[in-house]
Order: structure tokens, then C-alpha cells, then sequence
């Protein structure tokens, strides 16, 4: 028990195939309620799939484990509908501060550009994430939650996956078309299915100690190396939601897992952190390992890995949940096109090859950081200490210290669903980027992203769109009755387009500057908020030749 929270506890329901005795067939079958698998069944269920999650578990996860939240995965659940709780009930930061000793090397900020609806990051204890998902999950009627259901066994051919599923009523079977295994780092799915997973496992050992406490310490991170209250070691520390910090503790490779949790252990660790004897309790602790692996590919057949159970990195740097986010976000729109008939089955292959770059660049910089954080000779040390002297001085040795590269979305510039700028344009939002974030005003949302995402979306510029050419309008328009469906969006100084076409008006100029936007400038972003194409004139065969390449006709 916690004292800051309470654990909810879900109902079990008999299944209907163990009540009636009988076998059950799903189009979509996710395993595994924790945020990504949640995530991923909301995703699908906001798109009208019908979808069927299995948890072996019947409430939240124990203790605060994932912690960090990025501005991408918060935009993410935004679109699921539950990033407001989350940043309502969390603690938004922006900036983090690097300590060597008793000193402070430099500081960062994740969100150095304003004109933005989220912050950089958010701190909140997993368990409320996954209690908001849940809640969310409850509200869509063609979502299916069953906990106290248990896979025991997985196999698949080429038309189906099948499950077998122990429940405390006992085991039933089911199947369905397709099955998205979100059964975390230890995947009993992939052992099933005989799937291997590479990588490295690093030689040292972390304490994690969430600390009830009244402090006035600003909501940012701080990360010491060497500081004096842990010698030869490095200490993180983050505000959580309730009075709740979150403390970890480098314990070295040597340290006893279990005779370091013990109280008379973390209690004096903390004493000497803070140092002007305040009060505090102690509300979880735990000791963790971690490793940098993932799967040679995440799609094997009719089964679909994410999460955790794709890839793992160290938890430094909060990569590991916010990549599992963009998993789903990168997935749910390709499998329901394909499901639809819409695009082909390989278009799953690009969610495997658009994530595993994303996951090469988190177990990168997250090995960069390990190495740095806990260097594994004298040589190395003596490195790393140098480094941070110089950066207290000097700017270019900054660029070197590395507590942890904070999690960013992947650029998908090389994705072959791009189609490439045949005009020129200025600024960052390429083929393949992740779209920024603009004010805006029109519609119940200020902001850009708000406004798309879940489908294809046509970006169209005009100075007066009330101005707009019937013709035009009616191009616009009718790329909404397309097979895939692409809803046209006219970005605007001032007036309204006519009906059906949504207007956007670009009140400070944000979205001109950001997506160097002049009259007749078109953008086609893809259903996850990546940009897709863009050209200077609109030409619906151009547009319908992007979309299809897209959906991986091309």
C-alpha cells in the first residue's frame, strides 16, 4: 500500500467463451494493459476497431516505474484523449540542471521555443497514466477490457493468431487476425513464440526511492556526479504528483539488491541528500539492472510487437515509455488501414522499420549516456571528470556531458512513404519530420496539433479563406471521399472557408513561419502527425499519388 494512492481494483467477468462454452474470434487482439497496451487499444478503438485486451493483472502497476513523459508522448495522448489528466495531475518542467560535486555544471531547457500547448515533460507516477487510460478505455464501447486473463499459450499461421487464456474460472481459446503482444521487457508472447532478443545488459545496479516530503525545490531535474552526499557516485531527482520525489541512487555492480532496499539502508541515503534533517517517509523502493536490447523486427506474421516487448533501453533519458507511445502511435493507423482492405499487409513492415530506427536511436544515446553516467575504468572516469570541470567553464564542453539525452521524437526522414519536396521550402517541418506544435484559432482547440491526427489531413494556406475559388473548394472537399480519406484544413490570416472544409486562423503567424507557409502551400501529414509531402501548388493527382505511397502502394 502507498500512502498517496490508492489502488483501484478492475472486475473480472467470466469470458462469454468459458460462460457459454464456446470459441471466440477477434479482429484485434492486444495483451497487456500497461500504458502502451492501453495506448494501443484506445488508438484502435478511436479509429472504430473493434479490439480485445487481455491483462493478467486486475489493477495499476506497483510503484512509480515510469515517471517521464515527453511534449511528443503527451501530444500522443492528447489524441487518445487523456493528455489533460496527466498534465493536470503532473508536474510540467522544462528545465534540468547538472551538478559535479558541490557545483552546477550547466542547465537545459526542453522547451526553448514558447508557442507550444505542452511542456517539455511531465512527471507522474505510471500508475495515474495507466488509471487515465483505463478510465479513457471504458468510454469506447467497442473496447473490450478483460483482466485476470492470462496467456498461456500463443501460435499463429498464415490467417490467425491463436490464444490460449487461464482466467479464475479456467483456461478458454480464442483467436483472432491479428495479435499485438504489449507483455512487457520479459514478453512471455515472444518466448512463446520462439522469437530472440539482442543487446547488452549493464553492470551496475540503481535505487529507486520515492520520498513523501514537503520541499520547495523548483519543479526541474537535477542530476549530480560525484556529489558529496553520494562520493563516486551519481544521484537523480525528480517532483512528482502528491508531494512525492522521486530519488535514485547509484549503488555500483557489487551492491546486494535486497540489503539495499531494506529501510535502515535508503533511510540514511536520503538523510544525506537532503542534509537539513526535514521529514520524510518513504512510499516505494525498489532496485533495478537495465539493458539496452530489441528485436531484429517487430512484426512476425499476424503478431505485432511494442513496447517493452519490442525493445529496452535504460531508464535514463525517459525512453522507454515515451518510445513505446510513439510504437502505437506509428502502428494503430497502418494495421486498421490494413485491416480495412485500404493498404496492404506490408504496410506493416514500415511500422518495423520505422521503430527500429527509433529504437536504435534510443539504445544509442541511452548506451552514450550509461558509459558516461557510470564509466567502467579509470581512464574513463578520469575522462568523464574532466569533461564536467571544463563544462563549468567553457560551452563545448558541454555538449559532451551526458546524464541522459532526453527522449525526442524519431525524424522519419529516409521512410519510403515520404514523398520527396520537389519545391523548395525553408525550416524543419521535411518529409518525414514530426509536425510542430502553433497556435491557432477556429474550431473548440487553440493549437495545430490538435487539430489533426488519426487520419490523413490536407494542410492548405490561403491569405482569405473566405476568399477561396469554388473550385478549389470543391478539390478540397472531395478528397474526403477518397478510399483512404484525406480531410482538407485551410491555414488562414483571417476568414472562413465554406462548408465542409475547416479553417484554422494563423493568429500569431506561428504556423506561416514554422511550415514557411505562402499562398497555396500544401502539407499532407500522415494519421501519427508526421509530415508526408509538401509542394507549393495543390494538384489533387499529386496528392492522391503521396497518399498512396503512403499507405505503401507505391
Amino acid at each position: 500500500m502507498l500512502k498517496t494512492y490508492t489502488y483501484p481494483k478492475f472486475e473480472y467477468r467470466c469470458p462469454p467463451e468459458l460462460a457459454e462454452q464456446r470459441s471466440g474470434h477477434y479482429p484485434v487482439v492486444v495483451v497487456g494493459a500497461g500504458p502502451v497496451g492501453l495506448a494501443m487499444a484506445i488508438d484502435l478503438a478511436c479509429q472504430g476497431q473493434q479490439v480485445l485486451l487481455l491483462d493478467n493483472d486486475d489493477t495499476v502497476s506497483i510503484g512509480s516505474r515510469g515517471v517521464c513523459y515527453a511534449k511528443r508522448a503527451l501530444e500522443i495522448l492528447d489524441r487518445l484523449g487523456c493528455g489533460a489528466p496527466c498534465v493536470d495531475k503532473g508536474v510540467s518542467w522544462d528545465v534540468g540542471r547538472t551538478f559535479f560535486r558541490e557545483g552546477e555544471v550547466f542547465s537545459f531547457n526542453l522547451r526553448p521555443q514558447e508557442g507550444h500547448q505542452r511542456p517539455g515533460m511531465v512527471n507522474l507516477q505510471q500508475y495515474y497514466l495507466e488509471q487515465y487510460l483505463v478510465e479513457r478505455a471504458r468510454q469506447l464501447p467497442n473496447l473490450e477490457l478483460r483482466f485476470k486473463n492470462n496467456v498461456i499459450a500463443a501460435s499463429q499461421d498464415e490467417d490467425m493468431a491463436t490464444l490460449r487464456v487461464e482466467t479464475p474460472d479456467g483456461a478458454y481459446t480464442l483467436s483472432c487476425d491479428w495479435l499485438v503482444a504489449a507483455d512487457g521487457a520479459r514478453s512471455p508472447i515472444r518466448q512463446m513464440l520462439g522469437l530472440d532478443i539482442e543487446g547488452k545488459v549493464f553492470m551496475d545496479r540503481f535505487l529507486i526511492a520515492d520520498v513523501v516530503m514537503a520541499a520547495d525545490y523548483p519543479a526541474e531535474r537535477w542530476f549530480w556526479f560525484d556529489p558529496p552526499f553520494h562520493p563516486g557516485q551519481s544521484v537523480l531527482l525528480h517532483k512528482q504528483a502528491d508531494n512525492v520525489w522521486r530519488i535514485d541512487f547509484q549503488l555500483g555492480w557489487d551492491a546486494d539488491p535486497e540489503e539495499e532496499k531494506k529501510p535502515e539502508r535508503v533511510i540514511p541515503r536520503i538523510r544525506a541528500m537532503l542534509g537539513d534533517g526535514r521529514a520524510f517517509e518513504l512510499e516505494w523502493v525498489s532496485v533495478y539492472t537495465f539493458q539496452c536490447r530489441r528485436m531484429g523486427r517487430f512484426n512476425h506474421g499476424r503478431v505485432l510487437f511494442v513496447g517493452d516487448a519490442a525493445h529496452q533501453v535504460s531508464p535514463f533519458g525517459a525512453r522507454g515509455a515515451n518510445s513505446g507511445i510513439q510504437d502505437v502511435d506509428n502502428l494503430a493507423w497502418k494495421l486498421k488501414l490494413v485491416i480495412d482492405g485500404k493498404a496492404p499487409a506490408s504496410l506493416l513492415d514500415s511500422y518495423s522499420s520505422e521503430r527500429c530506427l527509433a529504437a536504435d536511436e534510443n539504445i544509442a544515446n541511452s548506451t552514450r549516456s550509461t558509459d558516461f553516467i557510470t564509466p567502467k575504468s579509470r581512464v574513463s572516469r578520469t575522462f568523464r571528470n574532466a569533461v564536467l570541470e571544463l563544462a563549468q567553464e567553457h560551452p563545448f564542453a558541454r555538449a559532451l556531458v551526458n546524464s541522459g539525452r532526453l527522449s525526442v521524437p524519431t525524424w522519419l526522414v529516409d521512410s519510403p512513404l515520404n514523398t520527396p519536396d520537389s519545391d523548395a521550402f525553408a525550416g524543419a517541418m521535411v518529409p518525414g519530420a514530426p509536425m510542430d506544435d502553433a497556435p491557432v484559432a477556429g474550431g473548440d482547440a487553440r493549437w495545430l496539433l490538435n487539430h489533426v491526427g488519426g487520419r490523413f489531413h490536407l494542410l492548405y494556406c490561403a491569405d482569405d479563406a473566405g476568399a477561396l475559388e469554388a473550385p478549389l473548394v470543391a478539390a478540397l472537399g472531395a478528397l474526403a471521399q477518397d478510399e483512404v480519406g484525406v480531410h482538407a484544413i485551410v491555414v488562414a490570416r483571417q476568414g472562413t472557408a465554406p462548408a465542409p472544409l475547416v479553417t484554422l486562423v494563423d493568429v500569431q503567424g506561428a504556423v506561416r513561419e514554422r511550415y514557411d507557409l505562402r499562398p497555396g502551400t500544401t502539407y499532407l501529414v500522415r494519421p501519427d502527425q508526421h509530415v508526408a509531402a509538401r509542394w507549393r501548388q495543390f494538384d489533387p493527382a499529386r496528392v492522391r499519388a503521396a497518399v498512396a505511397r503512403a499507405c505503401g502502394k507505391a
